[in-house]
């Protein structure tokens, strides 16, 4: 009796042990089931005092086509999973950010070219205002809550001017970063010849981060896809 009790008891110690040894192995590399998608990206588009109307329409326009492009679909379809998921939010001062396209997940051509056709022809939805950086980021980073699961989460804020109102962006910068996510820049410098300076210093930060400067709102579409084509390809792109 006592010998098999001792066989019992050995049985179950091997058994927790072999399940303790299986949850400290990590799993393979990866494996697409690790996450829901690639990555997780954010699109805050400004829509403050200083975007006219036929700059907000270059912005649209310039997005839509960006994501519409060869170059943009085939690096969705060379990652790990090869889906991503995009939201996308418009913004102005600290009262007004409203989301204008929930989280959708692109796994397809097709899944882009509908994207990119539904977001170059979005209307202004917001109330002009001033710029207020920080709380858009603060808004882009709640949305996070209810993404899918990604390897990477970025936030891709686009502006011409810097914070003016609401809480101080650098502060709001490390606590977005702290998290884990990527805030990356466009800086529109036709009213701010340094704002891509002032990006690097306060607003942009994780791993990863970069800013991208254009000069004006015309070179705005060109800017904004080698922004999505590095942020979608990941590390290591120029």
């Amino acid at each position: 009796m006592t010998e098999k009790r001792g066989s019992q008891w050995l049985a179950r110690a091997v058994g927790v042990l072999t399940l303790l040894i299986a949850l400290c192995v990590p799993p393979p590399a990866g494996r697409a089931a690790d996450f829901d998608v690639d990555l997780a990206l954010v699109l805050a588009i400004d829509c403050s005092f200083s975007v006219d109307a036929r700059e907000f329409r270059q912005q649209m326009e310039g997005l839509g086509r960006a994501l519409m492009r060869p170059e943009v679909k085939q690096a969705i379809r060379q990652g790990n999973r090869q889906r991503i998921a995009i939201s996308a939010i418009q913004w102005s001062d600290e009262n007004n950010q409203i989301v204008i396209l929930p989280w959708t997940v692109i796994a397809s051509d097709s899944d882009a070219e509908l994207m990119g056709q539904r977001l170059a022809a979005m209307p202004r939805s917001l109330a002009e205002g001033g710029t207020s950086i920080s709380q858009a980021l603060l808004y882009a980073h709640a949305l996070f809550e209810t993404a899918p699961t990604a390897e990477r989460r970025v936030i891709d804020v686009s502006s011409d001017g810097r914070n003016n109102i609401g809480p101080p962006v650098n502060a709001v910068r490390d606590r977005v970063v702290a998290q884990g996510i990527t805030i990356n820049g466009l800086t529109i410098l036709n009213e701010w010849p340094t704002l891509d300076t002032y990006f690097e210093t306060h607003v942009v930060g994780g791993p990863d981060h970069f800013v991208i400067p254009t000069p004006d709102y015309a070179s705005y579409a060109e800017a904004i896809y080698r922004k999505l084509l590095r942020e979608i390809t990941g590390p290591g792109v120029v």
